[in-house]
């Protein structure tokens, strides 16, 4: 054995848009840092065009994702949960670098962003009983109410929070049969980028989630404006930023998820669900049974 030193790998991230890892077509990188300045890595700047590819990306997967059933990707998301079970040490140094944490609470993170995506799993094929059902109608109808996916969702990510905090903006959108363009931490892209190593060796089919790294002030208003953006989640935005977007999506009249001041650790509600779901009605004659005029 040769007594010099061993030149360590250094790993490359790269983005995550339609299942594959592109660099950023513009070839820029910025430099990631740790808690206390050290640098960790290069991080694609993303640019407008990966921007726009990312959500071709969505768009394209969008049909089959929200057509897939309910237990479907249920399945797929618990799955998921099982590759980060996997990769867990990983992911608490990634964590720990990123937010300063120490072993131990970056271990409690991880585990409960697992735990978040276990919990989003299994409410793929119950969330329509909770916000769908039957209408009482004076007629001889049925009166269905069922949630349908909104589309292709822009996702700006929590800044601090990045990775307990990134599950918990993610998940509700696609357990629903959203597809996600993600813009994530600025600061600390770093486990968002490896996130996008796990969906794509799950069973997650391509462009349904898709991760670009880089400054949401750049990428933001151009995703904001795009007219094949169905929804926006400003959690991850400053308030200056958030107006603006905001501004900018009404020109298609975009779901828009305004900043909200969360505890991501705290149990999370339907809400983040039910933010990205359109609810379809239909009406349906009942018939009639005979000459009683009675009906079904």
């Amino acid at each position: 054995m040769s007594d010099q030193t061993r030149l360590s790998v250094f790993k490359t991230y790269k983005l995550y848009v339609g299942g594959k890892f592109p660099r950023s077509e513009s070839g820029r990188v910025y430099e990631v840092s740790d808690s206390k300045g050290k640098w960790l890595a290069n991080a694609p700047l993303s640019s407008r065009k990966d921007a726009r590819d990312a959500v071709v990306a969505a768009r394209k997967a969008f049909g089959g994702w929200a057509g897939a059933t309910a237990y479907n990707r249920g399945q797929i998301l618990y799955r998921v949960a099982e590759m980060l079970e996997g990769r867990r040490d990983q992911f608490v140094r990634e964590v720990g670098e990123a937010e300063g944490l120490s072993k131990s609470k970056a271990a409690a993170v991880v585990d409960a962003a697992i735990d978040r995506w276990v919990w989003y799993a299994g409410w793929t094929d119950k969330i329509a009983q909770v916000v769908g059902g039957a209408n009482p109608v004076a007629g001889p109808y049925f009166n269905l109410s069922t949630p349908e996916p909104t589309g292709v969702v822009t996702v700006i990510a929590p800044q601090e929070s990045s990775f307990l905090g990134l599950v918990s903006v993610i998940a509700p959108a696609i357990a629903t049969g959203n597809t996600v363009v993600v813009i994530a931490s600025e600061k600390s892209p770093l486990p968002a980028l490896s996130l996008g190593e796990v969906l794509a060796t799950s069973d997650l089919p391509g462009g349904v989630v898709n991760i670009l790294s880089g400054k949401a002030s750049e990428m933001g208003p151009h995703l904001a404006a795009h007219q094949d953006v169905n929804a926006i989640d400003l959690t991850g935005a400053d308030a200056d930023l958030a107006r603006d977007l905001e501004i900018a999506a009404a020109d298609n009249l975009k779901r828009v998820l305004r900043p909200l001041t969360e505890d991501f650790a705290e149990s999370p509600g339907t809400e983040r669900m039910t933010a990205f779901l359109e609810t379809k009605t239909v009406w349906h004659p009942t018939g009639s049974l005979g000459a009683s005029g009675s009906s079904y």
